[in-house]
């Protein structure tokens, strides 16, 4: 499945193309037919390994993992992002994003994550979207706010430190 945006196409990864960004971004650019720049991703490998792991586990989770974004005009992989797996019981569902830093600051990861957002709401039982960030304000806190999240909560990470939960409710 792919997500059309304006400015992007975000490709669902299976495990064929999962296993294809494990092995190198040479395997990955012939798998998905476009340029894969160096510093695509800052979240590494080990992401992209556990959603292979739970993808490979529950075929329910297809569609419920990992997304890449294709910039349309340059046919370039900018990032990764997706969502932290299925709906639970009580309809809620995590997303995370990045974008590499030669794209940054152009909307893109607004774009992405808006995709993302809509594309979850258009499942019945989705009910609402949480989002979490560092427990200050930085870019990623902004594209939330300029998605409709709202800032619920603030947490003490054992690894992380103080982190923000965000969180989106359908309409």
């Amino acid at each position: 499945m792919i997500i059309q945006t304006k400015n992007l196409r975000l490709i669902q990864c299976d495990t064929k193309i999962l296993k294809e960004a494990i092995s190198g971004n040479e395997n990955l650019s012939i798998e998905l037919g476009v340029t894969v720049a160096d510093n695509w991703t800052e979240f590494g490998v080990g992401v992209l390994e556990y959603s292979l792991n739970k993808l490979s586990e529950d075929e329910k989770e297809s569609g419920w993992w990992t997304y890449f974004p294709i910039h349309k005009q340059s046919n370039r992989l900018i990032g990764s992002g997706g969502y932290k797996g299925k709906p639970t019981t009580e309809g809620t569902v995590e997303i995370g994003y990045e974008i590499s830093s030669d794209y940054r600051n152009r909307g893109y990861a607004t774009e992405m994550t808006m995709g993302l957002v809509e594309n979850a709401f258009k499942n019945n039982s989705v009910n609402s979207i949480l989002a979490h960030t560092l427990g200050q304000e930085n870019p990623s806190t902004k594209v939330l706010k300029k998605c409709g999240f709202e800032k619920v909560e603030e947490l003490n990470d054992p690894n992380e430190g103080i982190i923000w939960r965000w969180e989106l409710n359908r309409k």
